[in-house]
């Protein structure tokens, strides 16, 4: 592979910048993002408004550099303190990014998808990614839906693609990277994320809250960490859950302690992998009522 800065400095049409991923709740931006990196940097679950931050995944390649931008669904309707602060999110990643990615489902389009169009930027470059194709139950209704995407969101371009099992996503990243404007790279060609262990600690332990116990435990979930020690060899990290009432907690530590231990123990396996090192993982429960309406414990909490 031809190195970065030879390519910028050689051809002259080195290509860089931000995509902000967006869609309604659940089409699989974070599962997108995954795959397009080649690394699990966003969490993912079958609960939707899994993704709560921005998170930034780069991919660097001998031509171009793409920053891509996961967001959180927007959140249609009237909702708590935390859904607006999630929204707040979502418009302020457009109006700073190169290109938009738009994720629908393949074969639903629905009221939610076309809030998320009205917040569109028109001179921003529009691509559209038709997601889960291969969960169509007739592949001939494919034609028609890209055709009536066309019709409405006349995007630069539609690509179908299955985001899990991979299917045409190097071709999504091609076409992303096409409308990408022509500059050197942002980033050091080395660089993931512009994020930091410390934050993907506490996205790794909300994650498997999120996956061991799926509808029991409401949305009103939280983790922050308190203390986190880097080493040569060894993380200590110190985490709290933080959660909405009294039987909460109950569901979250488990008899015995068993589901708490679980939680942290799947965290910590994760945790390991991300930073190709041991981690000591502790890991608490606590109730604090309404934070998720709570503006300054939102703030504290980084949204």
């Amino acid at each position: 592979m031809t190195p970065v800065g030879d390519a910028v400095a050689g051809a002259g049409s080195f290509r860089s910048g931000h995509a902000a991923i967006i869609g309604r709740p659940n089409v699989g931006k974070s599962t997108l993002l995954n795959r397009l990196i080649g690394q699990r940097l966003s969490i993912t679950s079958r609960k939707p408004q899994t993704t709560r931050h921005r998170i930034c995944g780069i991919v660097t390649d001998a031509h171009a550099q793409c920053a891509f931008v996961d967001t959180p669904g927007f959140q249609a309707g009237r909702g708590n303190a935390l859904a607006a602060a999630m929204n707040r999110t979502v418009t302020r990643a457009l109006a700073e990014v190169d290109v938009v990615v738009f994720v629908v489902v393949a074969g639903r389009y629905t009221e939610d998808d076309e809030r998320v169009a009205k917040l569109l930027p028109k001179p921003v470059p529009l691509i559209v990614a038709v997601n889960k194709v291969d969960r169509l139950a007739e592949r001939s209704a494919l034609l028609p839906f890209l055709q009536d995407l066309q019709a409405r969101l006349s995007p630069r371009a539609l690509v179908p693609v299955a985001a899990r099992q991979g299917f045409q996503v190097a071709s999504l990243l091609q076409e992303i990277e096409s409308a990408l404007p022509v500059r050197p790279p942002l980033y050091p060609a080395d660089q993931l994320t512009d994020r930091d262990e410390r934050f993907f600690a506490g996205e790794f332990i909300r994650e498997k809250i999120f996956r061991l116990l799926g509808d029991e435990l409401p949305y009103a979930t939280a983790v922050v960490v308190d203390k986190f020690e880097q080493m040569p060899k060894l993380r200590r990290i110190h985490a709290t859950i933080l959660v909405d009432k009294p039987s909460h907690k109950a569901i979250v530590v488990g008899e015995s302690g068993e589901r708490l231990k679980t939680i942290a123990t799947q965290a910590r396996k994760e945790m390991e992998a991300l930073f190709e090192g041991k981690v000591f993982l502790r890991v608490w429960v606590k109730v604090r009522r309404g934070w998720a309406d709570d503006a300054a414990q939102l703030e504290r909490l980084g949204y």
